[in-house]
């Protein structure tokens, strides 16, 4: 074990101050336990300064222009350029000009001790905290341990790839300049947000994917109405090809791209949007009997399979890598954690239950902010027959819907809901077009809730809204 120069106790100790952190820490502090939480960066993680926030702030100006531009009246007046250094400006008043006094402000409020240093896990119930003159601090604690340090952006084994300095998700966000030319390798979220972002300031983008379309998680007309939409806005969009080589005249100038068949493709930066990996390598898992950067699996309450003291929490269990998931996992985490201690007998621990991060397996929501949105929740139609579900694809275009016209002329956009026949209920919904991000919620309590279709069939939306396109779908549903 380590040798500390102050060893301190406390009922929790949080590895990791972004909002999964944060959310822990507040849950078992407005309990009254004592916690501390240990951050070696900004408080307020990856969301606040380098991903939600930032990413979105450069993606509102780009999705806001396109949908100007098809409404009579509006159109003449949104046709110039995006005004680059407002935007730029404007992301970084939303990441406090990736300060985060506000956020520790925020955080002291609760009550919890912040340690600011590198922590790493150093045998049972203990962290290890190197500050930043060295000093070590040894946090002990009476009851639970949790790791909320995120995940990282993975970089591929390309030979001198370091040498060129490639974007990560972290520089495409923070950049402080327009790159003339762009390529993203990777046709996710991420690829195909900053490629939304980047070609609306100005950007000549060039995205790379290796598959056959874009966002291949999700239902697949949601990647073509993207990619149907970044070729229109001028973007080039390849599917089917790998990248072999990168490098970078001089270690500063132009980026040479070579693809697997050998064709070269010139740029001022690349981006690789090509996964994430847990930042767990450097966190003292061995001192545990756990692998060091390995994804850390937990049970529905989110403690460390195995283990009776340690807890995974967010991306660092990979059970779902979005920042409000990671949230909803700490609520349940943070309760967890203080029913434990002060001794609860039985847990509420089954599905849907307060202890229970039900949600993870069965009702994940994400909204896309690309130019259209895309929003889905549940299962896609191969996941739910890959799952032996017995399920009817009901789809929609939501051009035919009152609201949708009324909304921009010439929307284009599709609705798909995932019905179980045996139960009649929803077992997943994807929805594509413009602003269909703030209808997500409503099936997000539908698929949650379990509600049959005969009650949906009550549920009435209000004329001439985009909403009306349950209506729709459930006619369709009902023939």
């Amino acid at each position: 074990m380590t040798h500390a120069t102050e060893t301190l106790e406390y009922d929790v100790v949080v590895l990791g101050a972004g909002p999964v952190g944060e959310n822990v820490a507040d849950r078992t502090r407005a309990a009254g336990l004592s916690t501390a939480v240990v951050e070696s960066e900004l408080v307020g993680g990856e969301c606040s300064y380098w991903a939600c926030m930032p990413s979105k702030a450069l993606l509102r100006p780009a999705i806001t222009r396109a949908g100007a531009r098809r409404v009579p009246g509006v159109s003449q007046a949104v046709q110039g350029p995006l005004d680059a250094k407002a935007v730029l400006a404007h992301r970084d008043e939303f990441t406090a000009h990736w300060k985060d006094d506000g956020q520790v402000a925020w955080l002291d409020g609760t009550g919890a001790d912040l340690y600011r240093g590198h922590g790493r896990l150093d045998g049972r119930k203990r962290v290890a905290v190197t500050g930043p003159d060295g000093d070590i601090k040894v946090l002990v604690a009476r009851h639970a341990v949790a790791v909320c340090t995120g995940s990282r952006a993975v970089l591929p084994g390309l030979p001198g790839l370091a040498d060129v300095k490639p974007w990560t998700s972290r520089e495409a966000t923070s950049s402080s300049r327009v790159p003339g030319r762009l390529v993203i390798v990777g046709g996710g979220v991420v690829g195909v947000e900053m490629a939304t972002a980047w070609r609306a300031l100005g950007s000549d983008v060039t995205l790379l994917v290796r598959g056959d379309r874009l966002l291949p998680r999700m239902e697949s007309f949601a990647g073509e109405l993207v990619a149907e939409s970044l070729t229109e806005a001028g973007a080039t969009v390849r599917t089917g090809v790998s990248v072999s080589a990168v490098e970078r005249d001089g270690g500063t100038g132009t980026v040479t791209v070579t693809l697997g068949g050998g064709e070269r493709i010139e740029c001022d930066e690349v981006l690789f949007a090509t996964g994430r990996a847990p930042r767990t390598d450097d966190a003292g898992l061995a001192s545990v009997g756990l692998e060091p950067g390995s994804w850390l699996t937990v049970d529905d309450t989110c403690r460390v399979e195995g283990s009776d003291w340690l807890y995974a929490v967010g991306d660092v269990n990979h059970r779902a890598l979005l920042t409000h998931q990671g949230k909803y996992q700490a609520r349940i985490a943070g309760a967890v954690i203080v029913a434990r201690a002060q001794g609860v007998p039985t847990l509420d621990a089954g599905p849907w239950g307060s202890h229970a991060a039900t949600a993870d397996h069965a009702a994940v929501p994400q909204v896309v902010f690309t130019e259209p949105e895309i929003g889905a929740v549940g299962l896609t139609l191969a996941e739910a027959e890959a799952a032996g579900h017995r399920v009817r694809a009901v789809d929609y275009d939501m051009a035919g819907v009152a609201g949708a016209s009324l909304y921009a002329d010439g929307y284009r956009g599709r609705a798909r809901m995932i019905v179980d026949l045996d139960s009649e209920i929803l077992r997943g919904v994807t929805l594509a077009g413009p602003a269909v991000g703030e209808l997500l919620h409503s099936a997000t309590i539908a698929v949650v809730g379990e509600v049959p279709i005969d009650r949906l069939w009550h549920a009435v939306p209000s004329y001439p809204t985009i909403s009306e396109v349950w209506l729709r779908l459930l006619e369709t549903y009902r023939g």
